[in-house]
């Protein structure tokens, strides 16, 4: 990359390091590789309307512009943060009536998940008649923050964070030709925190690079860890509460304890603190897990989850982390079952299948004369007068006798509940 006539009085690194072609381009192989989807698409000159979705500093507005260059169509972009309708509209006039633009124009809007139904309802028609080829980039899953009339008229390509070795060229090609850089001595001489600090965020990488640099105006240059702490401190989590990452992480959190992992638990819950996340949220979703994922396992899990969901209430931050750690150890290490969880979702199937089918008789309330003329509750069995607490009567609906739903999970607890069952009901379930 020459940039020997580049105007960089107070441009950023990361800009003057903006690549200008698709050869030039740093990643997203599997979008922008030898005979992959959109190089493919930009080299016949003809692009579809799509949504890039991926996270900060992976390359998204710059492959927009790279994409409108290769095809020659003129480029228009708008922020979703301070544009709206009005502008949407302007743009898509201009681009129907000619003006700035001639023919068909590629209209960028950068974080369109920040557009609301209305400013997304706004560029249907432009798309649907083919006026504007829109490029929509979001770090958020369109499948929640695009409309679906938009979607179905965009494809959608993800692309990936940064791999460590990309990361690596993109420094090495900064101090070798930038011009800033390259005027300097600068060594590498550890990039563990550096890489740690950019979170796969090429864009974050080269301006904590930069301020490096900065941070030394003359002299030679020593890139370490140490160096970067003392400039920025910890390392950014990438967690936010509102985002994409929330969802993600809290999967991988109560996926971890679903799979007896308590070191992965641990590391997520970690990673949600340190985001800021609310520990009241955390202390409900282990709620959740002690019932789903544990159950009659375990029951004592749902007692220790709904104490630390208390406790967490009156006590907060930073404490809470403590109680919150010891029960997600004993919920990932605990035997675990979904019995009940899979019994409800059976009995909610059931009941949608079958409708409203009459309660026996014998098992309705009699509180008036009425009814207790018309034979409810006559012949009702108090079970707790029988042997062993138990009477041997229908208590399913007519039609639905002997169809077993819940199903004992295999561990030792449910399993003895299992033999229990059988004890009583003999062959009727199944047991």
């Amino acid at each position: 990359m020459n940039q020997s006539n580049l105007h960089t009085d107070g441009m950023p690194l990361a800009e003057r390091m903006r690549p200008k072609t698709l050869e030039t381009y740093l990643g997203q192989t599997h979008l922008v590789g030898p005979d992959a989807v959109l190089r493919k698409a930009a080299e016949s000159g003809n692009l579809p309307s799509m949504i890039l979705w991926g996270p900060p500093g992976v390359g998204k507005t710059t492959l927009a512009r790279i994409l409108a260059a290769k095809v020659k169509l003129p480029f228009h972009q708008l922020s979703a943060i301070n544009s709206g309708v009005k502008e949407v509209r302007d743009v898509i006039a201009r681009a129907k009536s000619g003006g700035m633009f001639s023919g068909r124009a590629i209209l960028f809007i950068d974080e369109i998940h920040r557009f609301s139904k209305s400013q997304q309802d706004s560029l249907l028609g432009a798309v649907e008649q083919g006026w504007v080829t829109l490029i929509g980039a979001t770090t958020e899953n369109p499948s929640f923050e695009v409309i679906p009339a938009l979607r179905s008229r965009c494809q959608i390509y993800v692309l990936e964070h940064l791999t460590l070795e990309e990361l690596e060229s993109l420094i090495t090609q900064a101090i070798e030709e930038d011009v800033m850089l390259a005027s300097r001595e600068i060594a590498i001489v550890e990039n563990d925190a550096l890489m740690r600090a950019s979170g796969g965020d090429a864009r974050r990488m080269l301006n904590v690079l930069e301020m490096i640099v900065q941070s030394k105006p003359t002299g030679p240059i020593a890139v370490t860890n140490q160096a970067v702490k003392d400039l920025i401190g910890s390392a950014d989590t990438g967690y936010d509460k509102g985002g994409g990452a929330h969802y993600d992480i809290i999967s991988a959190f109560i996926k971890s304890i679903r799979a007896s992992d308590p070191n992965a638990a641990i590391y997520y819950l970690a990673r949600m603190l340190e985001g800021g996340e609310d520990v009241k949220f955390i202390a409900r979703r282990l709620l959740i897990s002690a019932s789903e994922d544990i159950g009659n396992a375990n029951p004592t899990a749902l007692v220790l989850a709904t104490s630390t969901f208390q406790a967490v209430e009156r006590i907060g931050m930073p404490e809470s982390r403590i109680l919150l750690s010891q029960c997600v150890v004993y919920l990932a290490s605990s035997a675990k079952s979904n019995a009940s969880y899979m019994a409800i979702n059976a009995a909610q199937s059931l009941v949608q299948e079958t409708g409203d089918l009459p309660v026996p008789l014998h098992l309705r309330n009699a509180p008036t004369s009425l009814m207790s003329k018309l034979g409810y509750g006559e012949g009702y069995a108090y079970d707790h007068d029988a042997p062993q607490c138990h009477s041997n009567q229908e208590c399913m609906p007519e039609g639905l006798e002997g169809r077993r739903i819940y199903e004992p999970g295999n561990n030792s607890r449910e399993q003895t509940m299992r033999t229990h069952l059988k004890s009583l009901w003999k062959d009727k379930y199944g047991y």
